[in-house]
């Protein structure tokens, strides 16, 4: 039950943070919650190979590379799930941050 509410939260936080920026788009309710599934998957996955082989890139930047890393995580889930699009990388970066920042509030709410 506790996999179901986190996969809701991170939908929901999907929709949110795309609804409130102007460069990402989602079509549907249900393309947020194939976005959501897709970014888990990449984020459990693929995050940590990348951070292994740019590990020393990540360290000179003083751990600034995992923005890249994650706005090409972002990207490629792009990619991946037709109904979702980013315009800008600008546009990536802030998608990311605002959808951590809102999962980790609606994480928080639901304890």
């Amino acid at each position: 039950m506790r996999f179901v509410i986190k996969l809701l939260i991170a939908t929901l936080s999907v929709f949110i943070s795309a609804y409130l920026l102007p460069g990402v788009t989602i079509d549907s309710l249900q393309t947020a919650f194939i976005v959501a599934v897709v970014l888990g998957v990449l984020n459990v996955f693929v995050k940590p190979l990348l951070i292994l082989l740019t590990l020393p890139i990540t360290l000179l930047t003083l751990g600034l590379f995992s923005f890249v890393i994650n706005v090409g995580l972002l990207y490629l889930a792009a990619y991946i799930v037709p109904g979702f699009t980013i315009t800008t990388v600008i546009s990536a970066l802030l998608f990311g941050l605002m959808v951590s920042l809102i999962n980790s509030f609606l994480n928080m709410l639901a304890k």
